[in-house]
Order: structure tokens, then C-alpha cells, then sequence
């Protein structure tokens, strides 16, 4: 396994926060961060003219306070979020902010990041890459970046359909660089799960949802801790790419989840553009996203106690582990 030099002593927990669309905002990316895990954001949620600037100042400066007050404290550095995506009308400009701000990691999406990465490590940054394949993530490789995010079945909003123990099992015989795994990873033993399987970092999303600093309704984080993996649908009716959502989400908007047309990825739209039409507002304001670790989900938390939790049931395993483990020497 590999760690990248930027997270080495920076962290409380192997984890990074992904960057969730709409619920992610300055206040949950810095509350993550605070706790000792990566927080993350995607650039498409700051909307109007000087907002990506606002937010990068905002969550820079709280970091630094907070690096400063704290001396030995470990806190986390953040991520942007980039769709890289012929959809995605704003990429050029809000890379051009990310550069300016030296964000420390890009992650990108939806396409291999080819002009993104000489950007990004012309000033030392790094470049994560989302994969739902392996041929994926030889285009992300061979567009050079720095890590890959294995997005499984059961991960939140778009994901994969392979089984985390298949996909990363096969990045492995080939990469043995930086690997982040998501799918249902919502509980310190998950996060110890991934590690065990050859990951470096676990993707945690859905579990943040259920937080105060959460940019979403209450109706929706009350969802979040009510509903279990069998209340999630896996669907591209909403953005053109599959995702998983909250059925209940989808029955309050007027639908029902088990006959939803089919959609037309050549006509993807994930929001990008100031004038997005009232149906995708609509849809993302009113669709839920989540993954199957909702089910260990139960209370909505302050972000810096959900990651209390997850360290507490981390160790909790890793003890439970090295027992079980000493069964068979």
C-alpha cells in the first residue's frame, strides 16, 4: 500500500470524505477536516460569480486557524471535486481558482483528467481519479494521476456495480499506487475492511449526510438514519449516469422508483451551468442520494462525533481482528 507523502502524519482516521453534491459546503468540509479526515466538495456546488473564490478563502482560513491554535493537532488537508465532462461548462474557470488557490487534491470525475493533472502538479497537487472499471483506471493512469477512487456497488449517488473485493482485487495485480475505496463504507469496521483488502483510504459520503453541517433538509438526514440498503435505488433517470437514491426521496417527488424511464447519457446534465433548467434543480433539490450503509446508520451527529465514532469502532476492530487472528498462526 501506498500513501501519499501530502497525507502521511495528517490524518486521525485513513479516510477522505467524498464530495457530495449540494450537501457538501465550507462548513462540513471544514468540520471534517478539523476532526483529522480529508473533507471534500464539489466546485459545482459554490454557485455565483466569485463563490468557489469565497469558499477556498473561507475553508483555507479556517484550516490555518486551526493549525495554528492546535500546533500538534492533526488536521486534515481538503479536496475539490472537478466533473471532468463535456456537461461541465465551468471546468476551465474553476480550475483556473483551484490552481490560483494551490488546492492540495483535485478529484475528478466522469472522464480521465488529461488536462487537469499538469495543472494540478505543476504546483505539487494531487490528482485522485473516480473508477468504476478497470479499463477506467487505466485511462486515469495513463492520463497520470495519483491515486484511484474504486466507486463499488452500494456506494452513494454514481457508482459502479462491481464488488469492492472484485474491482480492487483487480487494480491490484497491476497498480500498486494509492487506491481509496468506496461502496457502504459507513462504520469504523468498514474502514478497517477496505484497508484489509489492499486500500489505502476508505470513501465515506452518506454517513456525513446524517450531520447538522450537512447542506440538506432535516426530512432528508431524518431519511438518511430511517432507512436501510434495501430503500436504495440504482437508476440514471436523474443524471444520465447510474446512481443510487432514496426511494422514499423518489415517492415524495411523485414517482415511482420501480419504473423509472430509462435515460439518455448523451444527454447528461449534472447542473453545471447558472441557467440549469427547473427540472434539474428540481431533481437535485428533491432526489436524495445515498448509499447501503444507510442501515448502520442511527442518529443525526455533529461531524467531529461522527468520526469520534468511527475511530472508536476502528480500533474496536482492529482489536476484535488481531484476536480472531491469533486463532490461526
Amino acid at each position: 500500500m501506498s500513501m501519499p507523502a501530502l497525507l502521511q502524519n495528517a490524518l486521525r482516521l485513513p479516510v477522505i470524505a467524498s464530495p457530495m453534491f449540494i450537501a457538501s459546503n465550507p462548513k462540513l468540509v471544514i468540520a471534517q477536516c478539523k476532526a483529522g479526515i480529508v473533507g471534500s466538495f464539489p466546485a459545482l456546488n459554490a454557485r455565483g460569480d466569485g463563490a468557489l473564490e469565497q469558499w477556498l478563502t473561507e475553508i483555507e482560513t479556517a484550516l490555518a486557524a486551526e493549525r495554528a491554535a492546535h500546533p500538534g493537532k492533526r488536521v486534515a488537508p481538503y479536496a475539490v471535486n472537478q466533473i471532468v465532462h463535456a456537461s461541465n461548462d465551468r471546468l476551465a474557470a474553476d480550475m483556473a481558482v483551484c490552481v490560483a488557490h494551490r488546492v492540495p487534491i483535485i478529484i475528478t470525475s466522469l472522464r480521465a483528467p488529461d488536462v487537469i493533472v499538469p495543472a494540478v502538479h505543476g504546483y505539487g497537487g494531487l490528482v485522485f481519479h473516480d473508477v468504476i472499471s478497470v479499463r477506467h483506471a487505466e485511462k486515469a493512469l495513463e492520463a497520470g494521476v495519483d491515486g484511484l477512487i474504486l466507486v463499488c456497488a452500494g456506494a452513494g449517488g454514481h457508482a459502479g456495480t462491481l464488488s469492492p473485493f472484485a474491482l480492487i482485487g483487480e487494480i491490484r495485480k497491476f497498480y500498486d499506487g494509492p487506491v481509496i475505496l468506496s461502496g457502504s463504507i459507513a462504520s469504523g469496521d468498514a474502514i478497517l475492511a477496505a484497508q484489509s483488502m489492499g486500500a489505502d483510504l476508505a470513501y465515506i459520503g452518506t454517513r456525513f449526510l446524517a450531520t447538522p453541517e450537512a447542506n440538506v433538509s432535516d426530512d432528508y438526514r431524518q431519511a438518511i438514519v430511517d432507512s436501510s440498503a434495501a430503500d436504495i435505488t440504482y437508476t440514471p433517470y436523474f443524471s444520465g449516469v447510474h446512481g443510487n437514491y432514496l426511494k422514499k426521496s423518489i415517492v415524495r417527488a411523485g414517482m415511482d422508483p420501480d419504473k423509472l424511464p430509462h435515460a439518455d447519457a448523451s444527454k447528461m446534465n449534472l447542473g453545471s451551468s447558472a441557467g440549469e433548467s427547473t427540472s434539474t434543480a428540481k431533481a437535485w433539490k428533491d432526489i436524495w442520494g445515498a448509499g447501503h450503509g444507510v442501515g448502520v446508520i442511527d442518529a443525526v451527529l455533529p461531524t467531529a462525533a461522527v468520526v469520534d465514532r468511527l475511530e472508536a469502532e476502528y480500533r474496536a476492530a482492529r482489536q476484535r481482528l488481531s484476536a480472531a487472528a491469533a486463532v490461526y498462526p
